[in-house]
């Protein structure tokens, strides 16, 4: 059973199959803007991506894969963040690139076989820019920023079908809310490849193309430049969140194309977003996780992977803090079972409904459930190696163990009156202790024989 991804150009599952003679199947995912911790939404893609570097090295063999996936470290965000710190560029995207690289491997997400860095691409997008203007499909102007004329690109939309929706060529608007430099632009949807230094851009600026000011590279830019020196003119599959599949994927097509004459990537595949209690993640509702804050809550990395694959990757989901605790168990019950196989031969066959799930979409609920239909029949006779294979592909590492956070000496203190009420059944001062505990921001869970204390 060949491997199948939805494809969001035709709208339809397809198969992947290398597409250069060498046979080597050619992936590239949008990385992190490094500015910030990623949180958790960002993780959900990255595990995503992640999942389908296994599921092709599975498929393809290790050595028929090259995976990239870039580092943004110079764009609005970077840039302001290092002003605001009074630190150079390239300190603050260090430091957010070292905890990114951390967070990942906290993971278990397999590192990319090449990971370039926008400023380390400089040259390749400034002569991106110059083919561009040189064939007609991109112009300077009056402030020496470069913009790409989107009129010049018929198939302009085809990938998010904006042009059914919004986008009207010839008109001011935009894919996004007309913006400060909307009259250096021959056209409202037009959109900038470069951008002229102005003061508080600081010493961040190099040599622009012949036309242009001084200055640094869009966002867009960068994915195809960089693409295209790592992985030649066309891809095998392009990935990324939803989020990303309009402008930003639009526009690296759009800018390839005409840049190359060639197709872009033969097939995109988007994750879809993730829920925090049945809501966006933002900042002003305090729901917005970054890994961190769930491990000082006591949660493990490799439980969070694995409620992040709970869910269908192209269906938006519902995060709750309820999951992690659901996930921990599962994984207890995966070392449980793990143990308990015996190492001499054994069968393989029961696993195959687990990758056959992966292998169809990536269809993580239906492998999770077959795998715990083989868990809850026991492990007679299963082959140890085969278990092995299916943690590869889940990219589940069970010798992670859970987080023990011990608790403050004044929860402590309250727990055990609460542990004595209630075995000398005074169950009014028990659930008025529980109160106290769950009011300070912790969860006392019971047993017959003692209790545990856990961070909400």
């Amino acid at each position: 059973m060949p491997v199948t991804l939805h494809d969001s150009l035709t709208r339809s599952p397809r198969e992947l199959h290398p597409s250069q003679p060498d046979g080597v199947y050619r992936f590239y995912n949008c990385g992190p803007t490094v500015y910030a911790p990623a949180h958790i939404g960002n993780f959900r893609t990255f595990v995503v991506n992640d999942l389908i570097r296994r599921v092709l090295e599975l498929e393809f063999g290790p050595d028929k894969v090259k995976h990239v996936r870039n580092i943004t470290d110079v764009d609005d965000k970077t840039i302001r963040r290092s002003r605001e710190e009074g630190r150079p560029l390239a300190a603050v995207t260090k430091e957010w690139t070292d905890k990114f690289h951390a967070d990942c491997d906290a993971l278990n997400c397999l590192r990319p076989h090449v990971e370039p860095t926008a400023t380390g691409h400089i040259p390749e997008q400034v002569g991106m820019i110059a083919e561009l203007m040189q064939k007609g499909h991109a112009y300077a102007s009056a402030d020496g920023s470069v913009y790409f004329k989107v009129g010049s690109f018929p198939g302009y939309g085809a990938l998010s079908r904006v042009k059914e929706r919004e986008l009207q060529v010839g008109s001011t608007l935009s894919h996004k809310p007309q913006s400060t430099d909307a009259d250096e632009k021959e056209d409202g949807s037009d959109f900038a490849l470069w951008k002229s230094w102005k003061p508080e851009d600081g010493d961040v600026k190099w040599p622009g193309p012949s036309g242009a000011a001084a200055g640094r590279p869009g966002w867009h830019i960068e994915c195809s430049a960089m693409s295209r020196k790592h992985l030649g003119e066309t891809i095998d599959l392009h990935t990324g969140g939803v989020d990303l599949l309009f402008p930003h994927h639009e526009n690296e097509i759009a800018q390839s194309e005409c840049c190359t004459g060639h197709q872009f990537a033969k097939h995109w595949y988007h994750s879809e977003h993730l829920l925090v209690d049945g809501k966006k993640m933002s900042k002003s509702l305090g729901n917005m996780y970054t890994l961190a804050d769930l491990q000082a809550k006591g949660f493990s990395p490799m439980a969070l992977r694995y409620a992040l694959l709970t869910g269908h990757p192209r269906k938006q989901l519902n995060f709750t803090l309820d999951s992690l605790h659901g996930a921990e168990k599962a994984l207890t019950t995966l070392r449980h079972f793990r143990a308990t196989l015996s190492p001499k031969g054994g069968d393989a066959a029961p696993f195959e409904p687990i990758f056959a799930a992966l292998r169809d979409d990536l269809n993580t609920p239906a492998a999770l459930g077959a795998l715990f239909t083989i868990v809850n029949r026991g492990p007679s006779g299963i082959e140890a190696a085969a278990f092995e294979r299916v943690l590869f592909a889940l990219g589940l590492d069970l010798t992670a163990k859970p987080l023990q956070i011990s608790a403050p000496a004044e929860i402590c203190a309250l727990a055990e009156q609460r542990w004595a009420a209630k075995q000398a059944k005074n169950w009014a001062e028990a659930d008025r202790l529980r109160g106290a505990i769950t009011a300070l921001g912790w969860s006392m869970l019971d047993s017959k024989t003692e209790y545990k204390l856990e961070k909400k």
